[in-house]
């Protein structure tokens, strides 16, 4: 476990994926979330009526943490869920992202608990079986690459662990559904860019990437892919988000 408060260094390598193209967006979208890290914390607790720090907990409730486990939080944004797994019982953190002003907001919060560094999901610094457990909260989505991250992060977890991916999701009740999305797509964009000051209409693309992403149920058909065993989906708050298990085949190590 970390006692000192690593800084992330601005000359890690950002990205490494496969094309030009992709290495532009991925970045793109890196720079996007550093804009809007100073109002980030702020905005998504006051859009989600703080509901969102719920979901943490109950994410790291089903890790079913003991004190002795190395977790890796990746996609760790402002670090939410990195502070949620150490009050909760996780021997030691690693946080992980690819937006630099994100990493140093999560940094505050853990206040030297975590180790952070600044890496790319789909390209982890780490080498195979290192992790207990490893989390994704509200991140995944933005993976370019999804399938090479998911592998990537059952790579890094020993036979037997567990990663725990927090997602949106979108409501199946038809009716629950038009509120919900009258919210989503009109509502929450207007008053997130307006309050952000507009910066690379990061609340426009929010929304857009939820309807992107894989459904649940798809969702977990692609962690099966990615090497996982059982996958378990729990829906949370009418199913605006899931939490997905998935578990690495084998015996956990003790």
């Amino acid at each position: 476990m970390s006692t000192a408060s690593p800084r992330p260094s601005s000359t890690a390598p950002l990205l490494r994926f496969d094309d030009e193209a992709t290495r532009k967006r991925g970045r793109r979208v890196a720079r996007m979330f550093d804009r809007i890290a100073p109002t980030y914390d702020t905005l998504n607790h006051l859009l989600s009526a703080n509901i969102d720090a719920r979901w943490r907990r109950e994410a790291v409730r089903a890790l079913k943490l003991t004190g002795r486990e190395r977790v890796l939080d990746a996609c760790t944004g402002t670090g939410d869920l990195a502070r949620a797994l150490l009050d909760g019982g996780a021997g030691s953190v690693d946080a992980t992202d690819f937006a630099p002003e994100m990493l140093k907001r999560a940094e505050s919060k853990t206040l030297g608990r975590a180790t952070l560094r600044l890496a790319d999901t789909t390209a982890l610094p780490f080498e195979s079986g290192t992790f207990d457990a490893a989390t994704v909260g509200f991140g995944v989505r933005n993976l370019e690459r999804l399938d090479q991250g998911l592998s990537e992060l059952c790579r890094v977890l020993r036979p037997g662990g567990t990663l725990c991916v927090l997602e949106f999701s979108r409501p199946r009740n038809p009716v629950f559904r038009g509120f919900f999305n009258i919210y989503f797509m009109l509502i929450l964009p207007l008053i997130g860019n307006l309050a952000s000051g507009g910066a690379d209409n990061a609340y426009t693309y929010l929304p857009r990437s939820v309807l992107a992403f894989p459904g649940p149920e798809a969702f977990a058909e692609r962690l099966r892919r990615a090497g996982f065993g059982q996958v378990e989906i729990r829906p949370l708050t009418f199913g605006i988000a899931a939490l997905h298990l998935a578990r690495k085949p084998g015996e956990v190590q003790g």
